[in-house]
């Protein structure tokens, strides 16, 4: 059974991000006084508490969503991009996502400025959801009400014809824990009973700019859920995208398109990029989504080297295949791959299309599967037999002709798989021989496609 939805919708610099956010109890939106920073329709899972005069005492768990701020996308003197695109062109993109928001939501959170007050694009949004008949589901919010200095300036609000408002500050918390009892009362309790379960898996999207990550997401998801854009940077968030595939929830993360720190334009972009790798560190999976009609860039080196020092299990998904192959091969293709990104030469290769949906099954099927592989556990007997076969083939010695002795292995921590070793010399197994001794550890146990974390200790020597 489906969670309620809850939608804020309003004007932008109204605080929606904010509001958001706080609800949420984290920072998922990027806030930022600049027009059209949220563009996508972001969604996170609420926890909604109970009056303290409720009859039930459970919580509620709703999902909730912000969008982009109705009317106004780009600021003033920055409607061309730094690439020569007219940002303008986003507007029909950016309101079809408020459409489909307002629509799909249980209750809408219309949200104003107190200080501001009621301006005349407020009345325009009120006007487009009476016309569509969604006044019902429409709770008023004044934002900015900062402290009850400001309670008159909020109440203005009932003006615009869908009752008291709730008077809150997204920034200083003022109000928030009263509407959030405004909200556990008004959903479908028996909807928003259950806590959902956790997503079997979370796969982030990684990728350059234009590289078709949006477009994959709406391919797996089945619906225009993020906007698809020829306009390079359209996607600012991470946004999280659930869905369901043979029973199992999954949820897959699409993220900023990535280029280098000195072309970045503003802030924004470096609220992007720290959303990206927010999202690279709470992936289970990461996918490296490549342009199969484009050579790959220092961007993508980056993020491939990014992906290796975190230890996470990569999938590299080369998209726009329909395009190139008539005239590559997806042997030669990778062979091209294997010298370019050399750290991840282990990591599974796909080729996709997200815009004719081709090859999405085999791509999810390779998520699913290293992430069973990164949260394996495999027992000591087995890892120490791997090791003990590894060494007698080919052990590491120094220069002086020291060889080495291993005194314990173990496997003591998954995702990543890592190997604990207390060796006579730790050094011995410094540089080529550590990266020979992991991809023979992929050949003996099983974490073939998935990064293995190697903790070397000397054994210390008992005083006497």
């Amino acid at each position: 059974m489906a969670l309620p939805k809850l939608a804020i919708i309003g004007r932008p610099n109204v605080g929606k991000s904010s509001l958001f956010n706080r609800l949420a109890g984290k920072r998922i939106s990027i806030v930022d006084p600049t027009p059209g920073v949220t563009r996508d329709r972001v969604t996170t899972v609420v926890e909604l508490r109970p009056p303290p005069d409720a009859v039930d005492p459970d919580p509620r768990f709703v999902e909730l969503m912000d969008t982009g701020g109705y009317g106004v996308y780009v600021a003033e003197g920055g409607q061309i991009d730094d690439a020569g695109k007219d940002l303008a062109e986003l507007t029909p993109d950016i309101e079809r996502q408020i459409r489909a928001a307002a629509e799909q939501a249980d209750l809408i959170l219309f949200v104003i400025d107190a200080q501001d007050g009621v301006v005349p694009l407020d009345e325009t949004v009120a006007r487009l959801l009476r016309g569509a008949g969604l006044s019902p589901k429409v709770i008023p919010v004044a934002n900015k009400v900062d402290d009850p200095s400001w309670d008159a300036d909020g109440i203005e609000a009932a003006a615009l014809g869908f009752g008291d408002p709730a008077l809150v500050s997204a920034n200083s918390g003022y109000g928030t824990r009263a509407l959030g009892e405004v909200l556990w009362d008004r959903v479908d309790a028996v909807r928003a009973h259950e806590r959902p379960e956790d997503p079997t898996v979370r796969f982030a999207i990684v990728g350059r700019r234009n590289a078709g990550k949006s477009s994959l997401v709406n391919a797996l998801a089945g619906e225009p859920r993020v906007i698809v854009s020829e306009i390079a940077g359209t996607t600012r968030d991470a946004v999280d995208v659930r869905f369901e595939l043979d029973g199992k929830a999954l949820v897959a993360i699409d993220t900023a398109g990535v280029r280098k720190r000195k072309s970045w334009a503003d802030d924004v972009e470096f609220y992007s990029n720290a959303r990206t790798d927010a999202a690279i560190d709470r992936a289970d999976v990461c996918v490296l989504l490549l342009d199969a009609t484009e050579k790959s860039s220092q961007v993508e080196k980056r993020l491939a080297s990014q992906l290796e020092e975190k230890y996470k299990p990569a999938v590299i998904a080369v998209n726009k295949w329909d395009l190139v192959a008539s005239k590559l091969s997806p042997k030669d293709y990778i062979e091209y791959l294997t010298q370019e990104f050399p750290g991840l030469e282990f990591a599974p290769i796909v080729f996709v299309s997200a815009k004719d949906s081709t090859g999405l099954r085999e791509l999810l099927g390779m998520v699913a599967n290293l992430a069973q592989q990164a949260a394996h556990r495999e027992g000591t007997g087995r890892v120490n037999h791997a090791v003990r076969t590894i060494l007698e083939a080919r052990g590491p010695s120094s220069s002086l002709g020291t060889r080495a002795k291993v005194f314990y292995v173990a496997q003591i921590d998954v995702k990543p798989p890592t190997i604990a070793m207390v060796v006579n010399k730790p050094s011995l197994f410094e540089g080529s021989y550590e990266r020979y001794f992991k991809n023979q550890l992929r050949e003996h146990l099983p974490f073939s496609e998935v990064p293995i974390k190697l903790v070397f200790s000397e054994r210390k020597r008992e005083k006497r």
